[in-house]
């Protein structure tokens, strides 16, 4: 497993990339194959394993298609470790936005 918690977004992203580039040759595939199975062109793969700015959406096919799919599911969980947080969480999922604050406040 990978430690991010003292890592910096950059960091972060390099050793991604870097993971993503290992999958993509332990499976035996070609920038072209993985572009063709995701539905993007080969340059959106290109970047995305040197760390270039690239969409998300293209980030969540690249790994569907390497089949990470079930990684994704885990990334934006709420952490509920009381029931405090879950009735918090489940008041929230009813909120559609965040009231701003008063300037005085």
């Amino acid at each position: 497993m990978l430690d991010l918690s003292f890592s910096k977004p950059g960091e972060i992203v390099k050793r991604l990339c870097g993971r993503l580039r290992t999958e993509r040759l332990a499976l035996g595939m070609t920038q072209a194959d993985l572009a063709g199975r995701a539905g993007i062109g080969t340059n959106t793969v290109s970047n995305l394993e040197a760390g270039r700015n690239v969409g998300f959406e293209s980030v969540v096919r690249v790994a569907i298609a390497l089949g990470r799919s079930k990684e994704l599911e885990g990334l934006f969980l709420p952490k509920l470790e009381s029931i405090e947080d879950i009735r918090r969480y489940e008041h929230s999922a009813n909120r559609l936005r965040i009231k701003k604050k008063p300037d005085n406040a």
